[in-house]
């Protein structure tokens, strides 16, 4: 063992991981986060760019404190980063980085934690990794040539990583849209669009108000999706927000062709028709979860644990940031305190 036995380990240095740890700073327990990341943040940094939050400053405070922006600004990855910087200084969390986990184990004791470096016990474990891991592709990717520029949206930074000629964006939703849009503001280049064009496009303020005001006033975000009205909104597409679809979409130089079905080296096929001169390929098609690594784990049909509000079949192992683990904001910067505060409470208890 490289460590003592820690009373909880976190792993996962993000939004979720660091409320989790602000109540267990609290709870005065002993603990410690675990990142794969080289600098806390990093997973954002990683992203595009360009990229920006569609929800504004005010709602994207973790507990006990503020994100420190103007209200109504729209923080971009880099502020995001800072923000989980000064979070840790702050309440003076101990984060390990560098230390990315390949599988944790249930013993008599507690858990084994295992890194490349060793094995860490905890008496309990938070696994705090999100929503997103293992990007994917669709299978048809193998088939197409070489010299055409493929990368996952994860990968995706900026149009300078392209080459000269036609670019393709699949997947339609906020990332494949934002991603479009960029793209596609070259007008000497064609960018070609897989993905569905009748989604919902929702404007980031109405009437002066921002929409997160407007989903606050009606509980939007507060229904849990154990309710008649969590379920129809956890299956139904989510809107795009703050991205103009519409006028997307109009530019000359995109064109949507439909679904993308196939590809034998230079062609793609689509729904609508076949193209031999894209070039650039970027694919927005979301992740797959993972998480094979903790051993004896029940997931549900979507690949994800069985839980209830982050309290998971094996005692002593809890979830925290999982896409609708309670309501549609358990994902988001912004949502994910709720679902802590949640979860610490039933720590408390566990241990009253």
């Amino acid at each position: 063992m490289n460590d003592s036995t820690y009373d909880y380990v976190v792993i996962g240095g993000a939004q979720a991981g660091l409320s989790m740890a602000f109540h267990l700073k609290k709870m005065n327990k002993n603990f410690l986060i675990l990142d794969g990341g080289n600098e806390v943040g990093g997973s954002w940094l990683s992203r595009w760019d360009s990229l920006k939050l569609f929800t504004s400053t005010e709602y994207n405070h973790l507990p006990g404190l503020k994100f420190d922006a103007p209200k109504g600004h729209y923080p971009s990855k880099i502020e995001v980063a800072n923000y989980f910087k000064t979070y840790v200084a702050k309440f003076d969390l101990p984060v390990r980085l560098n230390t990315l986990i390949t599988a944790v184990k249930k013993t008599e004791e507690g858990f084994h934690v295992i890194h490349k470096d060793g094995t860490i016990a905890a008496q309990n474990v938070i696994v705090a990794t999100g929503p997103f891991h293992i990007p994917y592709t669709p299978p048809c990717h193998t088939k197409i040539s070489s010299d055409t520029l493929q990368m996952h949206s994860n990968n995706y930074k900026s149009t300078s990583q392209l080459q000269d000629g036609d670019a393709l964006v699949v997947g339609g939703g906020d990332s494949g849209y934002q991603i479009l849009n960029e793209i596609s503001k070259d007008s000497s280049r064609t960018v070609y669009f897989s993905g569905d064009t009748n989604v919902r496009s929702i404007p980031q303020q109405i009437l002066g108000k921002t929409i997160w005001w407007w989903f606050t006033l009606v509980g939007f975000l507060s229904y849990s999706k154990y309710s008649w009205i969590g379920k129809r909104l956890n299956s139904s597409t989510q809107p795009v927000i703050g991205t103009d679809v519409k006028e997307i979409l109009s530019r000359k130089n995109v064109i949507p062709v439909g679904r993308t079905k196939d590809a034998l080296k230079e062609t793609l096929f689509f729904e609508s028709q076949n193209i031999s001169t894209i070039k650039n390929i970027v694919w927005a098609t979301g992740y797959r979860p993972n998480f094979k690594w903790i051993e004896g784990l029940e997931l549900d049909a979507n690949g994800y644990p069985k839980n209830y509000r982050g309290v998971s079949n094996i005692t002593g192992l809890y979830f925290i940031g999982l896409p609708w683990m309670h309501t549609r904001g358990s994902a988001t910067l912004g949502g994910v305190s709720k679902d802590a505060s949640y979860l610490a409470s039933e720590i408390s208890k566990v241990n009253d």
